[in-house]
């Protein structure tokens, strides 16, 4: 894979040049001896300027880089940190020692947020992260990952807590000479073919200015000029797409201001430059893409413009389809319906006019792709379950809810046949677990234990790691928290001009010795941040205990145009003010990834209560197990796979209960943990908990090696990427003769489905086998099943029924095989099945078609059941 990426050269001392390189290149931001080196160079400013190295390097006074540059200690520091460096840049990676074969082949990650760093505010929460560390470990794996997003220039929004608990949203607009951030390059004569030879037309031409990168893209009846963006993520490009351009319009010139801003006409807009954008971009960029990775359904537009790339090669629609199918990964992240974007049809057919006036014989096969029918809309989860061969939910949990949600797509078949899978979520750990307990692992893990995180037997040195090393390093983080908290709340104080005596009230809140739970995420409803105080009386006793203290501390966002999660936040600062809750619960504002690492890292447990089955995965409390934070949680999300009884407690929840009596249970089950295990537990031996201690270890040694996103993007690349690319090369090869060969077929099939016809079904009939001592009893069943024009070998034929199983009941399918052809057309089927089952009231017949080239069993949702 071939990116060029010009760093802008920042004048510095001729000892000290390639520290521009290293300011422009975000694998600084987790690497401990980067960040310390530039730390280095001016510790207040490196704090002021949030960790970014480049406005550091600009403003830091010339006389003081010329010292460092004669400074013997400063330069073997930045020597040993340039060849770290050097060393990553030019490794041997993972995925080049498993798929030599395919470093050459891009997989292209669109997602709507990416959440890098604080200094580059293009995230608004989990989703943005996950895609920040997504790219952060495919650097670090060697996967030949490209990113594909929007530059905000306005961010999300800047959070202020006003003193009566009020959200205020400020929009910031960042200064991109002083970020880690430079304009793309169009595509130089080296550059590698296409994967999919994409097309020349006019339409996908890009527009340059001199070197750097400019494309356009139809919006509605008008094209939107969008400049090209790059930032570094280590080894992995990822590429931004602006419009805030004088050749635009006002409006279009907003579209990439704010992320999830403004109303469904910006939404849709925002979508389209992101998923064509995207597409063009990366053609013009030159780079050989042969797998597309849709992280929600806010990217799907990419496959309206990869169909139209085929389209202009002269192939059929549904061969087009086939093509782009082949190479589509789509991970959904909602559990909710109604979190899914759905556009009204005639916003739809506006903003997509061109392409409809281009291509007019096609209008109707590109709409049914995302149509849905219940709201009768446009709806973005339905086009990208349309157009991606392999689907996947974020935990097996939502892996499960996703297939429920997403059945009616699949024929009559049973939830668990569903064609989605699920990839639990991970976190980056050398950006989320704390530099201290890095180095103290570097002295007890075996040599190499980062490089190989996602291997059990690396972490079980854990039991050598002195248990008062660990406490110290965590008493140590929780001191750091306690005072940023602090700064923080005076900050809320000064801001509203309080006096002086209420600034410094702030001095004495919160205590380095009391029991510290961490509560911080996105302000939705549905995570129910106002559970714990849901009993305010019960909650006074824990936390005014004199002998054993409690207390939390609260941060997060709600979106603007959510009024009920700005009341949640109001509500919990209302309490924080209450005389017998202050200091000791406290909410804190502007939640970013710099707050998230301090909190992750400095307190004690940490608290999630969603309403189950609503929290997809939940990545916050992965980043706190790391660092040795307990987990006390709904088991939901990644949490239902990650508690073992031992790492960490659970909320017990019924989700099949109203909400209101899950609401009541889980508040009583959330106090009564606190009050008769987390609290004794914590208060178990004075000044050293022993037990904690043990629980901590126990906890970090059996969710970091899992709960990782080395472990994910293995994940991802071995079950969706590689195939994904080897089946585009099979699809496109020889004039896509293979794509041509599937798509013929799905569409005989489809055309003579309706005479599969099962006839007869017989469930009485005797095997004439006497019976295994200790085995139930069997007979045999036939059915009858005339196929019309279909060959029979296309088709499997099979018995369903369910038997009861300890954790309920378990489908079991049983194929049955052809003994006898009436005719042509017409055959008989048998099984053998325990005898006491009945045809109808027991189990039922089923005719599905099937293919060597489906890439599952249920790709067609045709099934003809009995």
């Amino acid at each position: 894979m071939h990116t060029l990426f010009r760093a802008r050269q920042i004048p510095l001392p001729a000892a000290l040049v390639r520290l521009s390189e290293l300011a422009h290149n975000l694998w600084y931001s987790w690497n401990d001896s980067a960040k310390s080196l530039f730390a280095e160079i001016d510790a207040t400013l490196w704090d002021q300027c949030q960790h970014n190295p480049v406005r550091l390097l600009i403003e830091a006074p010339n006389e003081k880089l010329e010292r460092l540059a004669g400074n013997g200690d400063f330069l073997r520091r930045y020597q040993a940190v340039i060849q770290q460096y050097d060393d990553y840049m030019e490794r041997q990676t993972w995925f080049e020692r498993q798929y030599p074969q395919h470093v050459h082949q891009a997989v292209a990650y669109f997602s709507a947020e990416f959440g890098f760093h604080e200094l580059l505010p293009i995230y608004s929460g989990g989703l943005g992260v996950l895609a920040g560390d997504h790219c952060k470990s495919a650097s670090d794996l060697g996967v030949p990952l490209v990113g594909i997003g929007l530059l905000y220039k306005k961010g999300y929004f800047n959070q202020k807590i006003d003193n009566r608990g009020g959200q205020q949203a400020e929009n910031v607009v960042y200064d991109f000479m002083k970020l880690p951030i430079g304009p793309a390059y169009a595509l130089d004569s080296e550059s590698p073919q296409e994967c999919e030879e994409p097309s020349s037309s006019p339409d996908a031409a890009t527009e340059t200015a001199p070197e750097e990168l400019y494309i356009t893209v139809p919006v509605a009846d008008r094209t939107v000029r969008l400049k090209v963006w790059q930032v570094q993520v280590g080894r992995i490009p990822v590429y931004l797409l602006d419009a805030d351009l004088p050749d635009n319009s006002p409006w279009d010139r907003e579209l990439t201001g704010q992320l999830y801003g403004g109303n469904q006409d910006i939404r849709i807009a925002q979508e389209v430059l992101l998923g064509v954008g995207g597409i063009r971009a990366l053609r013009a960029l030159g780079i050989p893409t042969g797998a597309y990775h849709i992280n929600e359904g806010h990217a799907a537009f990419l496959s309206f413009e990869r169909l139209r790339e085929q389209l202009d090669q002269g192939l059929p629609f549904h061969v087009a389809l086939e093509v782009v199918r082949a190479g589509t990964v789509f991970t959904t992240h909602t559990p909710v319906p109604a979190g899914h974007d759905a556009f009204p049809l005639p916003m739809f057919d506006y903003y997509f006019s061109k392409l409809f006036a281009d291509y007019p014989g096609f209008r109707h096969d590109f709409t049914r792709l995302g149509f849905d029918e219940r709201k009768q809309a446009f709806n973005m989860t339905h086009l990208a379950m349309n157009t991606a061969a392999l689907r996947n939910g974020v935990s097996k949990l939502h892996g499960h809810v996703s297939r429920e949600m997403f059945r009616e797509f699949h024929g009559d078949i049973d939830v668990n046949e569903v064609p989605i899978g699920h990839i639990t979520n991970g976190v980056h750990l050398n950006t989320w677990l704390a530099p201290e307990l890095k180095a103290l692992f570097n002295r007890f893990l075996p040599g190499g234990w980062q490089q190989h995180q996602t291997d059990p037997d690396m972490w079980s040195s854990l039991q050598i790691v002195p248990s008062e090393s660990l406490w110290n390093i965590h008493s140590g983080l929780k001191k750091r928290l306690i005072g940023l908290a602090r700064d923080n709340l005076r900050e809320q104080r000064r801001r509203s001009s309080l006096p002086a005596d209420k600034l410094a009230e702030v001095d004495g809140y919160l205590s380095e010795q009391a029991l510290t739970v961490g509560f911080a995420r996105r302000f939705a409803t549905y995570k129910r941040a106002r559970l714990l105080f849901n009993d305010l009386n019960r909650l006074d006793r824990l936390v005014n205990n004199p002998e054993r203290p409690l207390q939390f501390i609260f941060a997060g966002k709600a979106h603007p145009a959510d009024q009920p999660g700005q009341d949640m936040i109001r509500d919990i600062y209302q309490v924080s003010q209450m005389d017998r809750f202050r200091g000791k619960i406290v909410i804190l504002e502007n939640y970013d990834i710099n707050l998230a690492r301090v909190l992750v890292q400095g307190v004690d447990v940490w608290l999630n209560n969603p309403r189950r089955p609503y929290e997809a995965s939940g990545t916050s409390g992965q980043k706190a197990a790391m660092n040795g934070v307990l987990n006390f949680s709904v088991l939901d999300g990644w949490w239902e796979e990650g508690y073992d009884g031992a790492n960490g407690w659970s909320i017990h929840s019924n989700d099949k209960s109203d909400p209101e009596t899950q609401d009541r249970e889980n508040t009583q089950s959330l106090y009564h943990v606190l009050e008769h295990e987390i609290v004794p537990l914590y208060y178990s031996q004075g000044e050293f908990p022993s037990p904690w201690v043990d629980r901590m270890k126990h906890s970090i040694r059996t969710l970091s090696p899992v709960y990782n996103t080395d472990r994910m993007v293995m994940d991802y690349t071995n079950g969706t990427y590689v195939p994904s690319l080897v089946r585009t090369q099979r699809f496109v090869s020889n004039h896509y003769e293979e794509a041509t060969k599937v798509a013929d077929y799905k569409k005989f099939v489809r055309s003579n489905w309706q005479h599969v016809r099962v006839l007869e079904v017989n469930d009485g009939l005797t095997t004439g086998r006497q019976p295994v001592p200790g085995m139930a009893p069997t007979k045999e069943a036939t059915a009858t099943v005339h196929f019309g024009p279909m060959w029979y070998r296309d088709t499997a034929v099979e018995l369903v029924y369910y038997e009861e199983q300890p954790d309920g009941w378990r489908q079991v399918v049983v194929v049955m095989e052809p003994t006898r052809h009436l005719n042509e057309n017409t055959i008989v089927y048998r099984a053998v099945i325990p005898s006491h089952l009945r045809h109808g009231s027991h189990f039922s017949v089923r005719v599905h078609p099937v293919s060597a080239n489906f890439t599952h069993r249920f790709e067609l949702p045709l099934v003809k059941a009995y």
